[in-house]
């Protein structure tokens, strides 16, 4: 198993981080304690981490105002990642915004507010056809044309996507995506075909929630009886537990767990040193049964 990862000419650490839960709540606001969020992300480069996922919709603007604030000027190898694709209103929803010139205006609203003339990765979040307005559908090839030419414009060095299907990833690869972020963790596997196509295709797959969430239908990794077991047995906790057999699973898999708490980051990123035993993979990959 290698930590490191080839995106886009950069090799990142396979351990990196999320910046969603910096903000508020309902990742709304500035964050409850803003010098714990600056603290959190100092941790992360001092504890090595060269890959941070945040996204200008992230407060929204505050991720992104707390990573230039705390990290510019930013390290030689430091790798930043946004997202745009969707907006925020005052009460938190969150609104598609896929047209090309929005997706362009988005951008380049990221590349403002973290202070930077280009970002290696922004992803295009994909929104299921049936949660956005008729009036608000975008064709994904014209979302995809659309990102296509803010690389050729050096906006951005290339573009991922996420919250795709099997369909739509198989296109964006095709379009030059260099990267799927899908939710995906030990217990809620049904993403395994793209996993499997990003494997192939040599694209980074970067799965969010790889612990469950606070939101409705994902199980929560660390609260696994059989997780639990093997982490006490280990010695290790049941986080550690469930981001180590991730970073087993496929060496293109880029792990970015977020977190408000320094404590917290210092517990996921430990996860990247530890082996689990055959023995304890095998019981845990029967846990998809």
């Amino acid at each position: 198993m290698t930590d490191l990862f080839e995106l886009t000419g950069h090799q990142v650490k396979r351990m990196g981080f999320g910046a969603m839960q910096l903000p508020g709540p309902g990742v709304m606001g500035p964050p409850r304690d803003p010098d714990e969020a600056r603290a959190v992300l100092r941790t992360a480069i001092e504890l090595g981490i060269n890959h941070v996922d945040t996204a200008q919709f992230y407060g929204p603007d505050v991720a992104n105002e707390l990573i230039r604030e705390t990290l510019s000027p930013y390290p030689a190898d430091l790798v930043l990642v946004s997202k745009v694709g969707a907006r925020r209103d005052s009460a938190g929803a969150w609104l598609p915004a896929q047209r090309p010139a929005q997706l362009t205006e988005d951008v380049h609203a990221n590349l403002n507010t973290l202070g930077v003339q280009s970002l290696p990765v922004v992803n295009l979040r994909v929104m299921p056809r049936e949660e956005i307005p008729a009036t608000e559908y975008v064709p994904l090839d014209e979302q995809l044309g659309a990102m296509q030419e803010l690389v050729k414009s050096g906006a951005l060095q290339a573009f991922g996507v996420s919250n795709v299907t099997l369909e739509q990833a198989e296109i964006a690869i095709d379009a030059g995506a260099v990267c799927v972020q899908n939710a995906y963790n030990l217990l809620h596997r049904d993403d395994d075909p793209v996993l499997q196509l990003t494997s192939s295709r040599g694209v980074g797959y970067v799965p969010f929630f790889p612990l469950g969430s606070a939101f409705p239908g994902l199980p929560k990794v660390p609260e696994n009886p059989t997780v639990q077991a093997i982490a006490e047995r280990v010695g290790v906790t049941a986080s550690q537990v469930g981001l180590a057999w991730l970073l087993a699973r496929a060496d293109n898999i880029l792990l970015i767990p977020g977190t408000s708490s320094v404590a917290h980051l210092r517990e996921n990123t430990a996860a990247q040193q530890l082996t689990l035993a055959a023995d304890d993979l095998q019981e845990l990959d029967a846990l998809a049964g």
